[in-house]
């Protein structure tokens, strides 16, 4: 047996008690944050169980692409190619889905995917491409094929076309009705937090997609496989020190060439999602970039399960405020961000953390965005769409210093290079 088998990184329980103490807390002072602002600035969608459902459903494809992105660079892989694998994955998902039904439709995404990744992994793990060039020839040559496949095999069909496959059938949704009545009667009761807790129990209980389902278990069997087995222990070694990781006994490229064909897996699913879920059937350009979305919260989340969930949970409500009530939820937003860069910046200067230059940056952000909050009414439509995309930006900038990727990750390694 290996010296990294005999090795064991278990957190005491008394711990990781006490961590899912402060993810609760954390939840919680979201909820409790945003049901202040829905008093202060009166918009009523902000926590409403029909904009808690759409949030599930726009989280799911970009924390299925990011858990994709966090299988490959654990591994010491980079993937930039998780748009274009989301991209097999709709098409996998539109064509299986349609003949077979929408369960052979998941594993049609799924495989789409994994085809991506074995593209990707062939190129950079076994001939040793640059990970960025390898990325985005994939992002570039599953675009113009599936838009090929599609004209087709869906051009003929009742429904289809060349952007679009014709109707794909539902998966099961769950709805527990006691519970999901009880939990309508105390939202529309309007108790502050009440309410509100209320609102997101109710949207856990209503016509909940098994897909959403099986994408939280993903990211649970992900930090169980990845920081509690032997395997994981391997895996992630690979991405730290992969010379270090080859003189005790692992296959380095073995590893990493299952972690990228996982990493193409997740990110197909996460396309089958939008196609089978999203918009019940495969449409050109219905990523919208959310494969790059992902791997941004995947960063932002410092390369963990549990941070790639805050993460998407951010950006995919964001989505879900550009699209209902937009221009009123995304203004009433400002106002949280404000508060929060004001807030934020002073904190940093206290702890002596920051510069003052980032301190004075963070500072006159806050201010700008209360000026711009105090001066409009509404957020234009055409800005609302942009939401997600510059919360992306913000959210990096300022979590930058405590991000700390995979040592390895984007280095060409050879096998023997230990030696």
């Amino acid at each position: 047996m290996s010296t990294v088998d005999k090795v064991t990184a278990r957190t005491p329980v008394a711990a990781r008690t006490r961590r899912w103490r402060w993810v609760l807390v954390g939840v919680l002072g979201v909820l409790l944050a945003l049901s202040l602002l829905q008093v202060v600035t009166g918009a009523d969608d902000l926590t409403s169980s029909g904009a808690i459902a759409a949030t599930l459903i726009a989280i799911m494809p970009i924390l299925l692409a990011g858990l994709g992105g966090l299988w490959a660079e654990r591994a010491g892989v980079v993937n930039i190619g998780l748009e274009g694998m989301m991209i097999l994955g709709t098409y996998g998902a539109g064509f299986f889905g349609y003949h077979y039904g929408p369960w052979v439709g998941v594993l049609g995404a799924v495989l789409m995917g994994v085809l991506g990744g074995l593209v990707h992994a062939v190129a950079t793990v076994v001939f040793g491409v640059d990970h960025i060039i390898s990325g985005v020839a994939i992002n570039i040559i599953a675009l113009g094929a599936v838009q090929y496949l599609a004209a087709q095999t869906f051009t003929d069909l009742p429904g289809g076309g060349q952007t679009q496959s014709p109707n794909i059938g539902d998966v099961p949704a769950i709805t527990i009705g006691p519970l999901s009545d009880l939990f309508g009667d105390v939202e529309g009761a309007d108790i502050f937090f009440v309410s509100q807790v209320a609102a997101v129990l109710r949207a856990l209980t209503t016509n909940l997609s098994l897909l959403v389902v099986i994408g939280f278990l993903l990211v649970l069997a992900t930090w169980w496989l990845l920081w509690r087995t032997a395997f994981g222990l391997r895996l992630r070694a690979c991405g730290e020190s992969p010379a270090a990781a080859e003189t005790l006994g692992v296959a380095v490229l073995r590893y990493k060439f299952i972690a990228v064909l996982v990493s193409g897996g997740l990110a197909g699913l996460a396309g089958g999602f939008l196609a089978i879920v999203a918009s019940s059937n495969y449409r050109d350009g219905q990523t919208g970039g959310r494969g790059y979305i992902g791997l941004a919260a995947m960063i932002f989340g410092n390369w963990r399960p549990g941070g790639l969930l805050a993460g998407s949970g951010l950006f995919g409500y964001t989505e879900t405020l550009g699209l209902r009530q937009g221009g009123t939820s995304v203004h009433a937003l400002l106002l949280l961000v404000s508060v929060l860069a004001i807030g934020f910046a002073l904190w940093q200067l206290r702890r002596g953390t920051a510069s003052r230059v980032g301190v004075a940056a963070m500072v006159l952000g806050g201010v700008a965005a209360l000026a711009l909050y105090l001066a409009i009414d509404e957020v234009p439509g055409d800005f609302t769409r942009m939401t997600p995309y510059v919360i992306t930006l913000l959210v990096l900038a300022v979590a930058s210093q405590r991000l700390r990727a995979p040592a390895a990750v984007g280095e060409i390694y050879r096998k023997g290079s230990a030696g």
